[in-house]
């Protein structure tokens, strides 16, 4: 009865922190993110806090650029598209008028009133900037909190290590490792695919005239962070902005973007997350739909690091999936384990936790540097192959 009431109240307490859980992850993706930089920094020779205020100030300078960029242009496209709304209505419904199925149409957007249109939008603007609020104050807590992580790494590492036995250690090291490569292969295939598509909107946008081609193509990598959704999303600005050029310019854009919105869900998102996070494309697809409807946006945009960290977690607690048979890997993993463990004890007897964890790190580092060797895997492959 303890128990389950322990569990009981451990739920509840998780939902109605929920926005403050959701910081900590966004917080520790950030870490996991630029960590190696930091880290290639220190190897550099440079102090570990001035590697953190080097990354942070570039990445606070990127992101002012960007909505420098992006944001003014937008507004003057939304505020042009708002003046012009009721010749494009009249345009529409005079098209529309022309057949008999589409008439009632017409009428309704002859009748609509535009008064009633603009206090909905006022209304819907007055939601989505409180929501936008509430969003850049969790965003800034997350990025502070992110900071003061980083700046006192050492002492983090080695409370949450003395919550470990020391047996445990060298596997407890493992995970944080690979819990930072799946957050920096997540941010390379984002910047891969926001990459991608900004580039490829910038040269279509540009080849058909459209005006703001920058900062569209701009707008469509940001919003590409979220895989499928994102791509969509870039397509309205698009368009609206091409209308001054014509219906054939309206249409190649509209119909390219969605060519290219079919080839980066089908093809790019698969592979490039797939290989970078160690992920079927089944599982990519199905932990983008569960993530989106659990929690929208930012479940989609949580979903794939989130999958990744549970097949490894998985595979690093070695639980036993029904079917799943035991390879040779398995075996040389198993032996090189309780190996490390044996030298971890062995290096750490009467040594400080903080001090122990760093030693954790080192040897695990040093075991994973091992085991992606050339020769070493080549010698897998033939345990494999014979």
């Amino acid at each position: 009865m303890i128990k389950l009431v322990l569990i009981v109240a451990s739920i509840w307490l998780l939902i109605q922190l929920w926005p403050i859980f959701l910081v900590l992850v966004v917080a520790l993706l950030i870490v996991g993110t630029m960590s190696p930089t930091v880290s290639w920094m220190e190897t550099r020779r440079i102090k570990h806090g001035l590697g953190i205020a080097i990354v942070f100030i570039l990445f606070f300078i990127v992101a002012i650029f960007a909505m420098t960029l992006t944001i003014p242009s937008l507004l003057v496209q939304a505020s042009a598209l708002i003046e012009q709304e009721p010749k494009f209505r009249a345009h529409i419904s005079d098209y529309l008028s022309h057949s008999n199925l589409t008439a009632p149409i017409a009428d309704w957007l002859r009748n609509v009133k535009f008064g009633t249109i603009s206090n909905g939008i006022s209304g819907m603007a007055f939601d989505v900037s409180m929501r936008i609020f509430e969003i850049t104050a969790y965003g800034v807590s997350a990025i502070f909190l992110a900071l003061y992580i980083m700046v006192d790494r050492d002492r983090l590492r080695g409370w949450l290590f003395a919550t470990v036995p020391r047996a445990h250690h060298i596997r407890l090291a493992r995970v944080i490792m690979n819990l930072e490569t799946i957050v920096g292969a997540y941010i390379r295939g984002q910047l891969i695919t926001c990459l991608l598509i900004a580039v490829f909107s910038f040269v279509l946008l540009v080849a058909c005239g459209v005006p703001n081609a920058m900062a569209l193509a701009v707008f469509a990598g940001i919003a590409d962070v979220l895989p499928y959704i994102g791509a969509l999303l870039s397509i309205g600005p698009m368009v609206i902005a091409a209308l001054g050029r014509g219906p054939v310019m309206v249409s190649v854009v509209l119909l390219t973007m969605l060519a290219y919105e079919e080839f980066e869900s089908r093809v790019l998102v698969p592979r490039i997350y797939g290989r970078a996070l160690r992920l079927p494309a089944s599982v990519v697809v199905f932990a983008l739909l569960v993530g989106g409807t659990l929690m929208g946006i930012l479940g989609a945009l949580l979903a794939l690091p989130v999958a990744a960290t549970v097949m490894m977690l998985i595979d690093e607690l070695r639980v036993e999936l029904p079917g799943k048979q035991e390879r040779v890997s398995d075996v040389e993993q198993r032996i090189g384990d309780e190996r490390a463990e044996k030298e971890y004890l062995r290096r750490t007897v009467g040594v400080p936790v903080e001090e122990a964890a760093a030693i954790a790190a080192s040897i695990s580092d040093d075991e994973q540097k091992e085991e992606s060797s050339p020769l070493k895997s080549a010698d897998a492959s033939d345990l494999n192959g014979s």
